[in-house]
């Protein structure tokens, strides 16, 4: 056949009938398959489907491709391989066909392929293109089966690309698709993945192809058979096992009766088996259509009879083989993540570990090799346990036979491969030199393990872990240490040689091992093979000879070949638990139901009924019950009654009753306060997740799993909280139905609820949604994994609807997780930020109390405390003589679940209790101690208490139905006893609500004061004193409260198999409880006496029966108790079946008795009596100093206990003189629930979970910690760190986060990115805390909260202060216009006096400018001068809601404004262009150089020369424009140190009109303004300017702005346009205008003069345009408004324009002032300064009296980023004003400040020391010349202007006490100010540049000629000569 597929047939008919042919006969019904050509195409081998296929090579890329170079057997070096060129002009790139169309995944997995039927699409890999696969279509009959065979030899593909088809030969195939090889082409390399389709539709990686898994064939014999062996379930169908042994019916009918010992393999399989969702190309994946082929082989026997490998495979067979396990895995993960959660696989015990997906019990173990073993018959029977073997290293043989006694695991094969894979974080010590720990040191290492387990320890597979770990860790410590060095050495030493543990070593040193362990653990050593270990391992165990074995270690070694292990667990008590553990929570259930269902346990009940020998428990019940009918006798019955009376007759009522209403604790308030702080921090984020101040309101839901009480229990503290009236959400008449909106119970009624939360939340995008998932760690099922028909409807929901997109592109949905054990949301795909999580703080730091709680927490680690040696009580205990009833009845029935057996026990213990304290004493015998404890507690509590307060006792049983045949048995023999008044029986299940009797409700009612007639207790909390047993049921608590009441907590029940972190923490935190933390410190006398007896430290009673009074007719409790060990446990069952002996015949009722207290005579003779009975078990459980001290102790105690006045009578005869009469007092005061308030409850374990709580690692953490967290997370690696005792939550969160990976049925599985950021999701949070600490108090209060600040940020604090000076200003009658005017009228305004008085009260403290002669006390209202820096605290403002036409800062980003503020939905900054802008200014005698930043977006509000794009003008609109959407006057905001504050967003005050908007600001400042405001134009001053201040802005933009018009004038004279029509005003705004108000006058009264008015808030675009309409406005050189005051009065607005100072918000006719400017080296008043410049030149200052701007008050920036400093020192020493002036060439400190600055500041503060005449000197000002400068509250001044024709006051009258000259110019000559007459001493101040100036400035104005200088009168500002000081000079008046 010549060519290289020498075995293709060429026609496809034949081809297909030859593999149908081949493949019915495999399986085919017959025993033996027709041989037609089997032996042409297929190796003769072991056709079967196998769990764990015996291979130990991992299926890694990098091993097939070596393995497939090597060729064949033969070492020939492989034949270089000559590709054949390509056809001219084709296409050569790598990824793409020679049709030149893309074939990469990544490119085409979203496109919409053809695949042929019949064909599937697979990814090619190229050798030059490593990261990418090439897509193909092949036909599937070439490609293997899941086992690596079944493939069609040959080729048939198509090209996706191109389309091409036909293509027969992979060599041509290849040479399209241009893969480029170098060698032969073989579709075994290169065809790598299936491709599969994911929930999305793209096209993904899916599961490797299996071309090989045959790897072992060449370890064994070439004739090896295989008779009578079974088919397997694969690892990922899906299909879980159980333990039941009731086959179903076979599928075939007509199968023979042999097959149902196969069918027993797959019982409980569910009627449809579970798929995953990925398609395989739109059709079924060929694991499903395998596993629709095995579902039927499954049922009947599949033997192939013997089939011979006639010698070896052929070389193009290599590869054709079973699954190897880790490519099974794949397909796990990959195919099917259901299955894992069927089959629980990790619950503990040696079961949690990532990928064993099992197949259940009781499936038949994993197929291997070699020759099979068979399983012997009757096993079960006589080993009494079903022996599971755990798969080691190497192969594993066949098992057949009885394979339903035997359970096979790979868990511990998937822990050594773990092990031996070296994981990424230790590649840095370089794997080269370290190897992982050897297959050989392993296995030693493991028996070590076993060797030093005690009889009742079950293997944990996490401790295996951490062994392998530390020795690895150990014996490459050197080259770790070396590795960590800074410079590595470029030849490292070789470590040490250790020397290895040989394959040869290895069964003489386990036997050494084991030789200690007497026999515990027994190593068997084969020579051959594992089968002949196996097969004498099950003879041994069949003659009994194993009896004393828990494990059995089978080894396989020789030398030449690697070692074969297994590991059997024999150990009755650990192959059960360990079996158990395999079963997934369902399965749990499923199978205690069937056995419930099945009538199994009846052989349980019968058995208990031969044990008493007084007859059947239901025998006796009936004659108590018989007896006492007719006539109570029983006076607990009788004593039910009694509280009942004395409360009728009024004299003793308990008043310790009380249930905690809503009321929030200073940590839930330091929750809430961090949970506020990061959503303000995702808020303050740059990625705009969450724009809080777009929000106006809150409203949430709250999502709560379907437990009925949880549900109800949340409503509960919704409705107290009160948090629906605070947050506005509902009225106050509130209504259950309103409430239970708010909260959503996850069921099946869920969805409808949902949907109107997602429909509220879109139709209100201006509230903020807070979606809370409470008890977050319960059901996290990925939604996919939810669709199949066996789950439950609830799960996946919370994936289905927290997850669902709505939810996660919602901008105002914040999603709170809260949890108690956050693990399995804190794994490698997490969906919740690092950042995100909040953890409950800790109480204490350093020793320091944080918070100060009343009440103190006792939780999962105060528990474990207790059991330390030198606490009082424990309150963790185990009941050992419970544990060993259950050992013994599990080693009686194998075949029970232990949760049904050990149910069955705990009812028959609180049965008998029952019956004890009935007064049937000979019950005792059948109760444990602590049964007893807990019943007689329980059924005499309500006793003790004057009302009838009792206990509460939770009796845990997770599973339901056993649940329920406990409630029915316990509630039976309440019934017989008469005791259904004296407590309650409780059926706690989690979808049914409370159901009480109607007696216990009254009483309810009663306590709490309810007078409803339907009133029921609809949570647990309600219950608080109530006597009851609550049977708490259902798989996991769902996040259900417990009262205060609760004293016990009986989890012997729980499912101790299940050894999974959430669940055991969960289960112990129903117990976690507070205690008033005052009580608790302060004991009884009596207990400081007994806490020193050892004894009494292991009590299993209570402090708070010490001193308890008991009245009944039950028995002195045994003193059994003080035989106590620490050990916490019960005295041991030898003394329970003795327990008997203690307890006397049933008495008449005492009237005092104490059950805990014995008196010394009675203690005596029950100690002999014990010591008969069981010295020996004592002796084993006490220390020998307990024995010695047990007299002594305990004579004195009760002797101290007698004398003590506190401790209550004892009953007996040694102490008959403690007086009798106080005993009602007593019981009046001892109320067993006030008592049980007080301690935390006590908790009962199963021994095993007691052990794994207590004991701790070596880190000293409780070993429950270092348990998975999960089950549905795994380990990422088994290379992982212990976790540390010392981490925080956070580290512990980060720990997991590095180290836990989520299984495929886990909701985060898909929500991976490489790592990648954006993996979390922005507006989602974690709150983390222990159980029952207060987290609902806590998130409640986070609502509230957050609801205050939202209210908080659409509000701000304005200024709202009175005008000042009024009493200065004239009053005048006369008044120029009218109130109700719109408008100015010119003509009349030009006769309006201008005011000069500052009325503003920002310059409370600047000095009052005079007009005219005026005579003003010295008060003034002028009070004394307050520091410049006070003014800013001290100012008054008031709390102002921002209204729709506010302007906003940074943080303000709404919808509307998005666009206008430059975010587009991809935050790319907008783009912007930098313009120079330069024009000449005579006065600063240079040219100025400005810079616009514009952005794109603004460009059209300027002109750009044509050919250069260069800035030529701001375009400028008409005078006679009108439009009502434009603002004509461009608006201009200086600026400084607020970019983040400043208001600058005007979209909203603009009402959306145009406008053009400028910052100016410094240039230093220019990229932090630039990257806020990306859309805004800014003005950037020049570099000069960088420490100037507002002067220099509003000189520049003044400047700026009349340069524009004049160029505008000229540009639009060219189009016709007369220049004044071009609008000459432009305004300046300060950054802190808010908002903008009109008053409306109503003038429609009968009198002229009446009016009214009303004020309201309005746009900025009203106000602009109604002034921009104001009629001749261009003759207005200035118009402002009022600052905006709650005060004003009708007075300030009777006169609706003034002619006066205008501040902070102006419009400025540039044209008109244009020979009037702003000082450029002002810092402040520069405005006040203008404006009298403004007035004296002749030019009209307006002001809108019925618009007033509001301030808000910020706190950064402005003025006061001015700090003056030293400019040597660097320290921040604050320098006081004095210090700002020195004297001219001192040594003088120089400060860092512009000098200007440095003058106006001392002016301010300390002007009086220049003039001194002028201190409150009122009515003789200072004369200030042609500026107005700050001198101070106490000193007045007056303005006169030297320009000609300047208006100024009259002065003829007015005699001043000084002269300010400030920088004068030409205009000052000396004729003018001989004008003006000064008092005698008057001063006088000049200010220079210079001091050369100075004089030139004295000679010039001829100032010696009345003015006497001293040379010392010289000074200067405090700066350094480079920072040009200024000079002053100072005189005095002649």
């Amino acid at each position: 056949m010549g060519n290289s597929y020498a075995g293709q047939l060429k026609t496809t008919r034949f081809e297909e009938v030859l593999h149908n042919s081949i493949e019915a006969s495999l399986r085919s019904n017959n025993l033996v398959p027709r041989p037609i050509f089997s032996q042409l195409y297929l190796e003769a081998e072991q056709q079967l489907s196998s769990l764990e296929a015996g291979s130990r090579a991992d299926n890694e890329e990098e091993e097939e491709e070596e393995e497939e170079e090597e060729g064949s057997e033969s070492s020939s070096p492989p034949v270089s391989y000559q590709v054949k060129p390509p056809p001219e002009g084709c296409c050569t790139t790598d990824g793409f066909c020679q049709a030149g169309k893309d074939l990469r995944l990544v490119s085409i997995s979203n496109e919409h392929i053809e695949v042929p039927s019949g064909f599937l699409l697979v990814g090619a890999k190229s050798p030059n293109l490593p990261d990418h696969l090439l897509v193909c279509a092949v036909d599937k009959r070439f490609l293997p089966d899941d086992n690596g065979r079944n493939a069609l030899l040959g080729f048939s593909g198509n090209c996706v690309g191109c389309g091409k088809k036909g293509f027969c030969y992979f060599t041509e195939f290849s040479n399209h698709i241009n893969l480029k090889l170098t060698t032969q082409p073989k579709k075994q390399k290169h065809l790598k993945y299936y491709l599969v389709r994911n929930a999305q539709g793209a096209l993904t990686k899916g599961s490797v192809i299996c071309w090989k898994g045959a790897e072992f064939r060449g370890r064994q014999s070439s004739t090896s058979t295989c008779s009578s062996t079974l088919f397997q379930l694969p690892e990922s169908s899906g299909l879980s096992g159980s333990t039941s042994s009731e086959p179903l019916p076979p599928a075939n009918p007509s199968a023979p009766a042999g097959s149902q010992q196969t069918a027993a393999a797959v019982d409980h399989i569910p009627s449809t088996a579970a798929f995953s969702s990925a398609v395989y190309n739109g059709k079924e994946s060929p694991k499903q259509q395998l596993m629709k082929n095995n579902l039927s082989a499954l049922t009947r026997p599949s033997v192939l009879g013997t089939l011979t490998n006639s010698g070896p495979p052929k070389k193009r067979h290599k590869g054709w083989s079973p699954e190897s396990p880790s490519s099974t895995e794949t397909w796990n993960l990959q195919l099917n993540p259901q299955a894992s959660n069927r089959i629980k696989n990790d619950g503990g015990s040696l079961s949690s570990l990532p990928h064993s997906a099992l197949v259940g019990p009781a499936s038949s173990p994993m197929v291997g090799s070699g020759e099979p073993v068979s399983v012997p018959d009757n096993l079960l029977k006589i080993c009494k346990a079903k022996p599971v073997i755990f798969k080691g290293h190497g192969n594993f043989p066949y098992l057949c036979g009885n394979i339903n006694d035997v359970i096979v695991s790979p868990l511990l094969y998937t822990c050594y491969r773990n092990s031996q894979s070296l994981s990424r974080a230790y590649e840095q010590y370089g794997a080269s030199t370290i190897q992982p720990v050897s297959e050989e040191m392993q296995l030693l290492l493991t028996v070590y393990y076993l060797v030093q387990l005690a009889a009742d320890q079950v293997p944990l597979i996490e401790d295996l872990e951490q062994i392998f770990m530390r020795s690895w860790r150990e014996s490459h410590l050197c080259e770790i240490r070396q590795y960590q060095q800074a410079v590595p050495q470029p030849f490292p030493q070789l470590p040490s040689p250790i020397t290895p543990v040989t394959s040869a070593q290895l069964p003489w040193l386990a036997g050494l091992a084991a030789s200690s362990c007497s026999d515990s653990v027994h190593i068997i050593e084969c020579s051959y093979s594992l089968a002949e270990g196996l097969s004498e391992m099950f003879k041994l165990l069949m003659e009994g000879k194993l009896t004393k074995t828990n494990y059995v270690v089978i080894i396989c070694a020789s030398r030449n070949r690697a070692i074969d292990s297994c590991i059997v667990i024999t150990g009755k008590y650990q192959a059960r638990v360990l079996s158990e553990s395999m079963l997934s929570p369902s399965d749990y259930q499923k199978e205690v139901n069937y056995q419930l269902v099945t009538g199994k346990v009846e052989t349980l009940g019968s058995f208990f009924s031969t044990l008493c020998p007084e007859g059947d428990i239901d025998l006796l019940l009936e004659k108590f019950y018989q007896e006492n009918q007719g006539h109570i006798s029983s006076s607990l019955s009788a004593s039910v009654n009694k509280p009942t009376a004395v409360n009728g007759a009024g004299t003793a009522v308990c008043t310790s009753y009380e249930i905690e209403r809503h009321q929030i604790r200073p940590f839930q308030l330091a929750v809430a306060q961090k949970l506020l702080s990061h959503i303000c921090s995702i808020a303050d984020s740059s990625t705009q997740n969450l724009d809080l101040g777009s929000f106006e309101k809150i409203d949430f839901l709250i999502c709560v799993p379907p437990s009925e009480v949880t549900y109800q229990q949340t409503l509960f503290h919704l409705w107290h909280s009160g948090i629906l009236l605070e947050l506005g959400l509902e009225k106050e008449h509130l209504t259950k139905q309103r409430v239970e909106q708010y909260v959503m119970k996850l069921d099946a009624e869920a969805q409808i609820k949902f949907k109107i939360f997602l429909q509220n939340s879109m139709q209100n995008p201006h509230t903020l949604f807070v979606l809370i998932h409470d008890h977050a760690h319960w059901d996290l099922m990925s939604a996919m994994h939810s669709l199949y028909p066996q789950t439950e409807l609830s799960t996946g929901l919370v994936d289905r609807l927290l997850n669902c997109r709505e939810v996660k592109e919602a901008p105002n949905i914040v999603t709170l997780h809260v949890t108690s054990f956050p693990y399995a949301l804190q794994t490698q795909h997490t969906h919740i930020s690092p950042y995100n999580e909040i953890h409950w703080p800790s109480s204490y730091s350093n020793g320091v109390d944080l918070y100060h709680e009343n009440k103190k927490y006792f939780g999962l680690s105060e528990f474990i405390e207790s059991t330390l040696s030198g606490h009082s009580i424990p309150l963790l205990r185990y009941d050992s003589s419970f544990e060993a009833m259950v050992m013994a009845l599990g080693k009686r029935f194998p075949r029970l679940h232990s949760a049904v057996i050990r149910t069955f026990v705990l009812i028959q213990h609180y049965s008998a209790a029952m019956m004890a304290v009935c007064g049937l004493s000979q019950m005792k015998n059948y109760t444990s101690v602590e049964t007893l404890e807990i019943t007689q507690n329980l059924i005499n509590s309500s006793r003790q208490c004057p009302s009838g307060h009792g206990l509460m006792v939770v009796l845990r049983i997770p599973c339901v139905p056993l649940a329920a045949v406990a409630y029915e048995r316990l509630y039976n023999v309440r019934e017989r006893l008469a005791l259904e008044d004296n407590f309650e029986i409780i059926l706690g299940n989690p979808n049914s609500g409370i159901t009480i009797g109607k007696h216990f409700v009254e009483q309810l009612k009663i306590w709490q004061k309810i007078e409803d007639v339907d009133w029921r207790p609809q949570t647990y909390l309600e219950l608080e004193g109530l006597p009851c047993i609550l049977i708490f049921s259902g798989m996991d608590p769902q996040g259900e409260s417990l009262p205060r009441s609760l004293r016990y907590c009986d989890l012997r029940l729980i499912n101790s198999s299940s050894l999974v972190r959430t669940s055991l923490e969960q289960e112990l935190g129903l117990a976690a409880y507070f205690v008033s933390s005052e009580i608790h410190t302060e004991k009884p006398v009596v207990n400081d006496v007994l806490e020193s007896d050892p004894e009494k430290l292991s009590s299993t009673d209570n402090e708070d029966e010490e001193i308890a009074t008991e009245g009944s007719t039950s028995e002195k409790r045994s003193p059994m108790k003080r035989e106590r060990s620490r050990s916490h446990d019960s005295a041991s069952s030898s003394l329970s079946s003795k327990a008997s002996t203690f307890c006397t015949e049933s008495s008449p009722p005492q009237a005092l008795s104490n059950s805990t207290e014995e008196t010394t005579n009675n203690y005596e003779r029950q100690k002999q009596k014990v010591d008969k009975g069981a010295q020996t078990t004592i002796s084993k459980h006490l220390p020998p100093v307990t024995e010695q001290l047990d007299m002594k102790q305990n004579i004195k105690s009760t002797q101290v206990s007698i004398t003590s006045s506190s401790s209550p009578p004892f009953s007996s005869s040694s102490s008959s003189s403690a007086p009798t009469h106080n005993s009602f007092i007593l019981q009046t005061s001892q109320c067993s629930m006030t008592k049980a308030s007080k301690q935390p409850p006590i908790v009962f374990l199963p021994k095993l979970v007691y052990d794994i709580i207590t004991s701790t690692d070596s880190s000293g953490l409780p070993k429950s910690s270092s348990l998975l967290p999960y089950h549905s997370v795994m380990w990422a690696s088994s290379f992982r760190p212990l976790m540390s005792k010392m981490m925080t939550c956070t580290e512990q969160s980060l720990y997991y986060r590095q180290w836990t990976v989520p299984k495929p049925i886990h909701m985060d599985y898909n929500n991976r990115n490489e790592g990648r950021m954006d993996t979390f999701h922005p507006r989602r949070l974690l709150l983390s805390g222990p159980p029952q600490i207060g987290k609902t108090g806590a998130y409640l209060q986070f609502l509230s909260i957050l609801s205050r600040m939202l209210i908080r940020l659409t509000e701000v604090d304005v200024y709202d202060e009175e005008e000042i000076n009024i009493n200065i200003k004239e009053e005048s009658d006369q008044y120029y216009h009218q109130p109700g005017d719109l408008w100015p009228d010119l003509e009349s305004f030009k006769k309006t006096p201008f005011d000069y008085t500052i009325h503003d009260p920002k310059y409370e403290d600047a000095s009052l400018i005079c007009s005219k002669l005026q005579t003003i006390d010295s008060e003034a209202d002028r009070s004394m001068s307050r520091r410049q820096e006070d003014m800013y605290t001290c100012r008054q403002t008031t709390r102002m809601r921002l209204s729709k036409y506010a302007a906003y800062n940074t943080y303000h980003h709404c919808e509307q404004c998005h666009q206008y503020m430059g975010f587009n939905p991809r935050y790319q900054i907008y783009e912007s262009t930098l313009h120079a802008f330069a024009f000449s200014y005579s006065m600063l005698g240079e040219e100025i150089q400005l810079h616009f930043i514009i952005p794109k977006s603004k460009e059209h509000h300027f002109v750009f020369s044509q050919p250069g794009r260069q800035l030529e003008s701001m375009r400028l609109p008409l005078v006679t424009d009108k439009s009502e959407d434009y603002i004509k006057s461009p608006t201009f905001t200086p600026t400084t140190g607020r970019h983040e504050h400043g208001l600058f967003n005007l979209y909203h005050a603009m009402d959306g009109a145009s406008h053009l908007h400028v910052l100016v600001v410094k240039e230093y400042e220019m990229a932090i303004y630039k990257k806020y405001w990306p859309n805004h134009i800014m003005l950037v001053l020049p570099s000069i300017f960088n420490s100037a201040g507002v002067g220099a802005a509003h000189f520049l933009i003044k400047e700026l702005s009349y340069h524009n018009l004049e160029l505008e004038r000229n540009r639009q004279e060219e189009l016709g346009i007369k220049p004044q029509d071009i609008w000459p005003f432009i305004v300046i705004s300060d950054d802190s205008c808010v908002m903008w108000n009109a008053v409306e006058v109503d003038c429609s009264g009968d009198r002229k003069s009446d009016y009214t008015w009303t004020e309201r808030n309005v746009s900025l675009k009203q106000i602009l345009q109604h002034i921009e309409a104001t009629p001749n406005v261009t003759h207005y050189a200035l118009i402002g408004m009022r600052k905006w005051s709650s005060k004003t009065n009708s007075a300030e607005i009777k006169e609706p324009f003034s002619c006066c100072h205008v501040h902070d918000f102006i419009m400025l006719n540039v044209d008109l002032t244009q020979n009037v400017q702003y000082n450029q080296n002002r810092f402040t008043c520069d405005d006040v300064d203008f404006n009298l410049r403004v007035h004296s030149a002749g030019l009209l200052i307006c002001r809108f009296n019925h618009f007033s701007v509001m301030k808000k008050q910020i706190a950064v920036g402005g003025q006061r980023s001015f700090h003056i400093k030293s400019k040597v020192s660097d320290n921040s020493v604050s320098i006081s004003p004095a210090q700002y002036i020195c004297a001219p060439d001192s040594k003088h400190t120089f400060l860092a400040a512009p000098a200007q600055l440095l003058l106006e500041k001392y002016l301010q503060y300390h002007s009086h020391r220049f003039f001194p005449l002028s201190l409150k000197n009122y009515s003789h000002p200072v004369l200030s010349v042609d500026c107005y400068l700050n001198l101070g509250p106490q000193i007045a001044v007056c303005y006169v202007s030297s320009r000609p024709h300047s208006l100024n006051i009259s002065s003829s009258g007015l005699t001043f006490s000084g002269l300010l000259l400030y920088l004068c110019d030409s205009f000052v000559v000396a004729s003018f100010l001989k004008k003006f007459h000064f008092l005698k001493g008057a001063t006088l101040c000049v200010i220079c540049q210079d001091r050369n100036s100075l004089r030139q400035t004295v000679v010039r104005l001829e100032l010696e000629d009345e003015w006497q200088f001293r040379l010392r009168d010289e000074f200067q500002t405090a700066n350094a000569k480079e920072d040009r000081p200024l000079f002053f000079l100072t005189g005095r008046h002649i």
